[in-house]
């Protein structure tokens, strides 16, 4: 086990565990398949890959421009992490300031979501250095380096359906239940996919591909180059399957570990002890609800199937442990019941595009509003001014007719730390939409979309970018104040 600490470059303090030994796979030969013809379900402008949160934001834009889209997707629901992976906790929109940097896509799921499915600090509050506000939302993932910030827990279930409603109002065609396994190829251009369901395995013809699988399968298929370089300890690339008690008290909770450290702190290292692998819970959108996002287990690969599987297997046994240690020990946790795992593994991080641009490291420092700005990531910390988003993250390096967004556009290994987050994926999301309903619009190939005209479009669809000349000024009278 190895305990990763916060950092500047890391928000999280967690147990990150290594993984067990890997059985050797024999090695039994090949069969040989033949060609066959495939029938074409559909013919569309725009087909999206995957329906997590970047592709959920990739079709409702594109549709929004006026698109003839289609959603693949391989589980019964939208989402992806946010939803399937129980992911509730929606990671920090707001800059260091307070500023709401996520929008668009982003915030009209907010404005839409019910009361009771959301819970977060109040908005006069994002933003506030104040020590008991501070206190406070420091245990409710929602305050960071003494900062409160808009980094909210949400309902799945309502997430999934508000989803779905957004895509079906806007008249994109859903298609649940189906798996893409290879992109289509004509004279070094995607034109489409080959996906398997129930029915057998059939084609759809699209002018743009948004791969938004998450692990790059398409355009990694397809030939483009990608990275894979990970730091093995980093809480950024690990993985796991999250779940869910109910019937707990986390007011309770709360109190027994901000009021009581020394005894939450033996009460953790006897975890360790009796479960092996181990965490604590976060607060979800209900008091009567934990949330499990852990534990983090690293040396696994998301693209081996006999990995996903031991990953599954270790962190259902967990759960159990857990369940029996928690209930007999832990504060407000009494009448805990196994309320549900997570039916989508927590992946992290697989593959990485090699794209035109890419978010750097060496770009944190500078704030510049990079020329193909698409979005606005907060920082990591007050130390850091706000992040540009280049489109050249989302355009393969040679790959005609695809873009890529969600967490393996291009970027480096430090930044995909946070590019992988839900509210990046959506506003990766939205910009790749945008742009593939534009490259159909103009009849042009996406890399060669007029950036202005993108970024006016985003703009429209209430996307929070800024002046080419907007320098590094922004926040550094917050960080002044932190580091003071």
């Amino acid at each position: 086990m190895k305990v990763i600490t916060r950092t500047d470059e890391r928000i999280l303090t967690a147990d990150v565990f290594e993984r067990e030994t890997k059985e050797v796979r024999e090695n039994l030969g090949v069969w040989e398949e033949g060609a066959r013809q495939i029938p074409i379900y559909r013919r569309c402008q725009v087909l999206v890959v995957g329906g997590g949160p970047s592709g959920t934001a990739a079709a409702a834009a594109a549709a929004r421009e006026g698109a003839d889209v289609v959603l693949l997707e391989r589980y019964n629901h939208l989402g992806g992490l946010s939803t399937g992976g129980l992911v509730i906790w929606i990671d920090r929109m707001s800059d260091w300031s307070g500023q709401l940097v996520i929008r668009g896509f982003a915030e009209e799921i907010f404005n839409r979501l019910p009361e009771d499915a959301v819970a977060g600090p109040d908005r006069q509050d994002w933003g506030s250095q104040e020590a008991a506000k501070a206190h406070h939302w420091s245990f409710r993932t929602a305050a960071y380096h003494g900062v409160v910030t808009w980094s909210p827990t949400i309902d799945p279930e309502r997430l999934k359906l508000l989803s779905q409603d957004i895509l079906l109002e806007r008249g994109v065609k859903l298609v649940y239940h189906s798996w893409a396994c290879t992109p289509l190829m004509r004279d070094g251009k995607v034109c489409g996919v080959a996906f398997e369901s129930k029915e057998g395995r059939m084609a759809i013809l699209a002018d743009v591909v948004v791969d938004a699988t998450g692990d790059g399968d398409m355009f990694a298929r397809a030939g483009e180059h990608f990275e894979t370089d990970i730091e093995e300890g980093d809480v950024h690339h690990c993985m796991n399957t999250s779940w869910m008690f109910g019937g707990v008290d986390m007011d309770r909770w709360i109190a027994f570990r901000s009021g009581e450290p020394e005894r939450f702190t033996a009460f953790m290292e006897q975890g360790r002890r009796t479960c092996g692998l181990f965490d604590r819970p976060f607060v979800s959108w209900r008091n009567d609800v934990a949330l499990f996002m852990g534990p983090r287990q690293t040396g696994y690969s998301p693209l081996d199937v006999d990995d996903l599987t031991a990953v599954e297997i270790r962190s259902h046994r967990a759960m159990a442990l857990h369940l029996d240690y928690y209930k007999a020990h832990a504060p407000g946790f009494e009448n805990a019941f196994l309320m549900m795992s997570a039916p989508q593994i927590g992946v992290r991080h697989s593959r990485r595009l090699k794209g035109v641009e890419a978010v750097l490291r060496s770009q944190w420092p500078d704030g510049v509003a990079l020329p193909t700005e698409v979005g606005v990531s907060p920082a990591v910390s007050p130390k850091f001014p706000n992040i540009s988003i280049p489109y050249g993250a989302l355009v393969p390096i040679r790959l005609e007719g695809l873009l890529a967004c969600g967490r393996h556009i291009s970027c480096d290994r430090n930044s995909h730390g946070f590019m992988r987050e839900i509210p990046q994926c959506w506003i990766t999301g939205q910009a790749a939409g945008v742009a593939a309903a534009l490259a159909v619009a103009n009849k042009v190939q996406p890399r060669n979309v007029d950036i202005h005209q993108l970024q006016q479009a985003l703009l429209a669809q209430g996307v929070y970018l800024r002046p080419q000349s907007q320098a590094a000024q922004t926040l550094k009278s917050v960080a002044t104040e932190a580091s003071a």
